[in-house]
Order: C-alpha cells, then sequence, then structure tokens
C-alpha cells in the first residue's frame, strides 16, 4: 500500500476509534498533508487546498491538524514565527532543526551522538525525559555567502519568547 494511502487509512482508524466522522475534506486534507514533505502550516494547507478547488474552512483545517497531532500521525513544530508549523511524524523520525533567522529556511539534522548524549545527561540528573525539540537559530550558508547579517540579538529574543507563549 502506498505510503499516502496507508497514512490516509491509519487517520480513518483513529477517527473511527474517536467516534468521529470520516469526511471527504479530511480525507482531501491529510492526502495533501502526506504528500507533502517539507513543514507546512495552516494557511499554506488552505491556499493548497483551494489551488485544488477543495472547499475547506479554516476552522476544519485547524481542528484536522489537532486531529493529526492527537493521533501522533503529525507533530507540532515551532519554528521562529508567531504561529505553528506542522510536519509529517514517520517512524522514528526524530530529528532536530537549524533555523535561519535572516531568511527563516530550516534545515533538518540528526545526530546520534548528540541524542545519546543529551540521555547521558537525563540518567545523570535521574530525569526521565518524554520529549525533546532543539532548534539552533543562527545564518544559513546562503544568506552568509550574500553578506547577510546574523539578527540581532533583540530578534532571537522575541523568537525565543515567541516560543515558549505557544508552548503554554
Amino acid at each position: 500500500m502506498p505510503i499516502v494511502q496507508r497514512e490516509i487509512h491509519r487517520f480513518q482508524n483513529f477517527l473511527v476509534a474517536q467516534g468521529l466522522k470520516i469526511t471527504n475534506e479530511r480525507t482531501a486534507l491529510v492526502r495533501e498533508i502526506f504528500s507533502t514533505h517539507y513543514h507546512f502550516d495552516a494557511d499554506e494547507l488552505l491556499f493548497k487546498m483551494k489551488e485544488k478547488s477543495v472547499k475547506i474552512s479554516r476552522a476544519t483545517i485547524y481542528r484536522t491538524l489537532e486531529l493529526l497531532v492527537r493521533s501522533g500521525l503529525v507533530r507540532r513544530v515551532h519554528l521562529g514565527e508567531d504561529h505553528y508549523h506542522y510536519e509529517y511524524v514517520s517512524g522514528n523520525s526524530h530529528h532536530d532543526h537549524l533555523i535561519c533567522t535572516t531568511c527563516g529556511s530550516v534545515i533538518e539534522f540528526h545526530d546520534p551522538s548528540l541524542e545519546a548524549r543529551q540521555l547521558e545527561i537525563c540518567e545523570r540528573k535521574k530525569f526521565t525525559p518524554t520529549f525533546h525539540n532543539l532548534q539552533i537559530l543562527g545564518i544559513c550558508d546562503a544568506c552568509r555567502r550574500k553578506g547577510e547579517q546574523p539578527a540581532s540579538p533583540d530578534r532571537v529574543q522575541m523568537i525565543t519568547e515567541d516560543a515558549m507563549q505557544l508552548r503554554k
């Protein structure tokens, strides 16, 4: 079974288990999400759905995204803007992010030695982790080559404060 169809099926099973309806709008939205291989936000989804002549409300998109997060199929991430982005979760797809404070680009990375070090610290502090999200803010190579300057400390502070507010 193709990945997109498999994930639609998993989400439909989740909806049935929750006593919720499987609608054409939800199915079309989930198909779009699992065909996307980058971080996206609700407005981007609304735009894409309208481009494809799918009638769906902003409220339905937000409600469906919340259901997808609850189902574990999609992860909500904060990438330094005043709203959440989302990403498709596939298997053990944990990764961290490098975020350019100049252009907003996001570079995903996974480093097993970094993950191991974080677990060592948790063990030493007798702390049981349930989730972590590492984001490193800076300037990407493309912006650096263009002579762009890193965002001011005030801008980085604002991004950090925004992230903390969204987590509340």
